[in-house]
């Protein structure tokens, strides 16, 4: 990525992120940190198209993480699971903020684990009962298929396919919940959310 790029592209982080490094090997550690995330981000069509989305989005997820440095991994590594389970990452970053805001070591009263909040016994309903789910990767992986499933059963339907992932089916609190989340904080594009 040409230098300007970059500098530009730190330009914008460090204008709408709360939580700039002042120290300047940190700052420079971070500008490479992000020169990376852009030029390994495989789940994005383009390069441009990864600038414009990491830069949007971690101004987006600052009021949930601090650190620059960890918003760009986390977006790089739930922009890839979205991708790999054909969802809009901004619908991922939804059903995040309302399962753990953002808390990869959330743990709900029914066991749900993660920031995707993903039940324990898919694990063994897998064969993979030594996965940890508090581990992002495997957290957004899990959590994007689920849901890719549930979508999928029903064609598409946002609404009862989020009371699916919740277990709440039958229900629209869960999904309107979901709903406000993506329309106030991470919506990039329309999303069909009609019944």
């Amino acid at each position: 990525m040409p230098r300007v790029a970059v500098a530009l592209l730190w330009l914008m982080l460090s204008t709408v992120a709360s939580a700039q490094p002042t120290d300047p090997q940190e700052r420079a550690e971070l500008r490479t940190f992000l020169e990376q995330a852009i030029n390994n981000a495989e789940s994005f069509e383009d390069r441009y198209d990864a600038e414009v989305w990491l830069v949007d989005m971690s101004a987006r997820l600052a009021r949930f993480v601090d650190d620059p440095e960890e918003r760009l991994e986390l977006l790089h590594q739930i922009h890839a699971a979205a991708a790999r389970a054909e969802l809009p990452p901004e619908l991922v970053l939804a059903v995040i903020e309302v399962e753990s805001h953002f808390n990869r070591f959330a743990i709900s009263r029914v066991g749900a684990q993660g920031m995707m909040q993903v039940m324990p016994f898919w694990k063994n309903e897998i064969g993979r009962s030594d996965d940890n789910l508090t581990d992002n990767l495997t957290n957004f992986h899990y959590g994007s298929t689920i849901l890719q499933f549930y979508l999928r059963r029903e064609k598409g339907n946002l609404h009862k396919a989020l009371a699916r992932y919740n277990g709440s089916s039958g229900s629209r609190v869960y999904s309107d919940k979901v709903y406000r989340a993506w329309s106030t904080h991470w919506r990039t594009q329309p999303l069909n959310w009609a019944d």
